[in-house]
């Protein structure tokens, strides 16, 4: 790592061979990631005359350390850069944002496979399929294949302590094997025909249940036939409305990029086994002086990294580089196919991307006016300085002064910036004691916030007059000057009737329901109120599942943990009998029965 005044020393000393380097500023805060086929030109091209690109002078600016790391290839050197891009998303680098992963279709590891969709780390022995680009096609795909093949999408808990059917069984979207309404072998078989048609072999599927509805039709069981018909109908009819076209790779991905305006969308399409699942629009962020091609690379590297790569992409814009269709082709062990013009129904395929695209560059634009006109309101009305871009709210929630949790949501240019959400759990304090529930919370945000944490341009309030005084005197012994706003919900209680408490102002103010600054007040106010109850609710629980047990003799907490890990919870346990504890490892029959008489204060009769 370079030293602060030896940028010019330390760049003499790098080499020209292929590597990834990195500018941090004086803080030490990583600025920029970028690679090279030959480190020493492409970093020297940075100082050795004033760039055009503002944003690159920006930068030069503010570099005071350099660090390289080489590596053998450039393949290598694509790795490493995207892995840091992601890990530290850095100022200056083009990324795209998602604030939430792809969505997975997920089938369990039991005996009787639960299918649900599933977000996060992959975890064998389950099986995954997907990834889909939003839930709704996952959602979408789960209700699809749940009422084709009647799979249960029950928690382990509730399928272990059931007695009876549930709704689902009645409707026809489940097959009920928790009560033993459907064999092991015959439900593998329900498995296998889903694994099927999610690997894109439906004709198996539909000669399969053709053969079983002839069957059933010979042996005079009309009405089973009449199922298989209607499953039968079902698929035809799905595979009409998705399939997309034959004689081309079944699994593709459309790429549509398109600037407007100096801002750029990405339409991602994807079709698998031959089935249009569902697309995603993507806006980067930090790309405003960035070209086509750099844009597209930052994509590839970071989705790619993550995600494997079809076997064809069909694009309106060439791959950016030689080196990353290989690496890319590398992922998947096979040669990945570019298309940049395609023809027939592949072209038919990037157009629409393509409109897709540019409907949701047009709506984002929309939506970005409307945020920024209530931004606007809400700065006339309070008669702020500036535009409050970045907000605070703050809420309480509690029951009865118990497991009170208080909660920081944070606005960013008038949209929920949800990585920068925060929830305090609050000890310490007389039970139910909202004001110092609050000062608590904003002297843990703010009195050791450090350099990362910018200061709110607006500070936010869920409560009354007293809450207010309550921040505007925690921010005046900290001494922080932000501006502090309450919201009440007004004598009626009343959605749109709320009552505002401005800090400096002796009276409340009353804004019209229709006013766009009331409406991010609200918008704020609510989602605070969300985070709040939630984060509550969650600490709630474990603190009943942790005392309820924890108070029975003989309970500590390795079979505490043993009993809400076999039946998923404290109400698993609630509905469990006594035999079914008692095979608990390290519980037995004399300790089941005392759990089972805590819980419902008569032993169990049919134990």
């Amino acid at each position: 790592m370079t030293k602060p005044g030896s940028l010019a020393d330390y760049r003499a000393t790098l080499p020209n061979q292929p590597g990834v380097y990195r500018y941090f500023d004086h803080q030490g805060k990583l600025l920029y990631v970028g690679k090279a086929r030959q480190l020493k030109r492409r970093v020297d091209s940075y100082f050795q005359r004033e760039s055009e690109n503002p944003r690159i002078r920006l930068l030069v600016s503010l570099i005071a350390t350099i660090e390289v790391t080489l590596v053998t290839s450039e393949t290598e050197a694509l790795l490493l850069e995207s892995n840091l891009i992601k890990t530290y998303r850095p100022r200056f680098n083009i990324v795209f944002r998602d604030d939430k992963t792809y969505p997975y279709l997920q089938l369990s590891s039991h005996e009787f496979p639960r299918l649900s969709w599933y977000r996060g780390k992959l975890h064998p022995p389950h099986h995954y399929y997907g990834p889909y680009p939003n839930i709704w096609a996952a959602r979408s795909a789960l209700q699809f294949l749940q009422k084709l093949f009647l799979l249960r999408t029950c928690d382990e808990s509730t399928f272990k302590n059931r007695t009876r059917p549930c709704l689902e069984y009645q409707i026809k979207r489940c097959s009920a094997p928790c009560v033993g309404l459907i064999g092991a072998a015959e439900y593998a078989l329900a498995i296998q025909q889903t694994e099927d048609f999610l690997k894109g072999k439906e004709q198996r599927i539909l000669n399969d249940l053709r053969d079983r509805m002839n069957q059933e039709a010979q042996a005079l069981n009309f009405e089973n036939a009449a199922l298989l018909r209607d499953r039968i109908s079902l698929i035809q009819q799905v595979l009409t409305q998705q399939t997309v076209s034959t004689g081309v790779a079944r699994d593709v991905d459309i790429l549509a990029l398109v600037c407007q305006e100096q801002e750029f969308v990405l339409n991602l399409t994807m079709i698998r086994q031959g089935r249009h699942i569902g697309d995603r629009n993507l806006f980067p962020d930090h790309a405003e002086t960035a070209t086509v091609a750099q844009v597209m690379e930052a994509f590839l590297t970071q989705h790619y990294g993550e995600y494997p790569p079809p076997a064809q992409i069909i694009s309106n814009h060439p791959v950016p580089s030689s080196e990353l269709l290989q690496w890319m082709s590398e992922r998947i062990g096979r040669r990945i196919s570019w298309v940049q013009a395609p023809r027939g129904m592949r072209r038919v395929w990037l157009e629409g991307a393509l409109t897709n695209a540019q409907q949701a560059w047009a709506q984002h634009q929309s939506q970005r006016l409307h945020e920024e006109q209530r931004l606007q309101t809400l700065q006339q009305v309070l008669e702020l300085d500036a535009l409050p871009m970045r907000m605070e709210c703050f809420d309480i929630s509690h029951t009865q002064g118990e497991a009170t949790v208080a909660s920081c949501v944070v606005f960013q240019q008038g949209r929920p910036h949800k990585q920068s959400y925060r929830q305090y759990h609050i000890d310490g304090i007389t039970p139910g004691d909202d004001y110092g529930a609050m000062r608590v919370a904003l002297e843990r945000r703010y009195r050791d916030r450090g350099e990362s944490l910018p200061l709110p341009d607006l500070l936010l309030i869920d409560g009354g007059k007293g809450q207010l005084a309550v921040a505007t005197e925690v921010l005046r012994i900290l001494d922080l000057q932000i501006p502090v706003l309450s919201i009440a919900k007004g004598p009626a209680r009343k959605v749109g009737a709320e009552t505002l408490w401005i800090q400096g102002h002796a009276t409340e103010r009353h804004l019209a329901p229709e006013n766009l600054g009331f409406h991010l007040i609200q918008a704020i106010r609510d989602e605070a109120h969300r985070f709040a109850v939630s984060g509550h609710r969650q600490r709630r629980q474990k603190r009943q599942e942790h005392s309820l047990l924890q108070d029975i003799p003989g309970i500590g907490d390795k079979r505490r943990h043993l009993l809400l890990q076999q039946f998923g919870g404290l109400r698993g346990v609630e509905r469990a009998s006594e035999a079914d504890m008692a095979a608990v490892s390290g519980i037995g029959d004399a300790l089941a029965r005392k759990i089972y008489v805590t819980l419902h204060g008569a032993p169990d009769r049919n134990g």
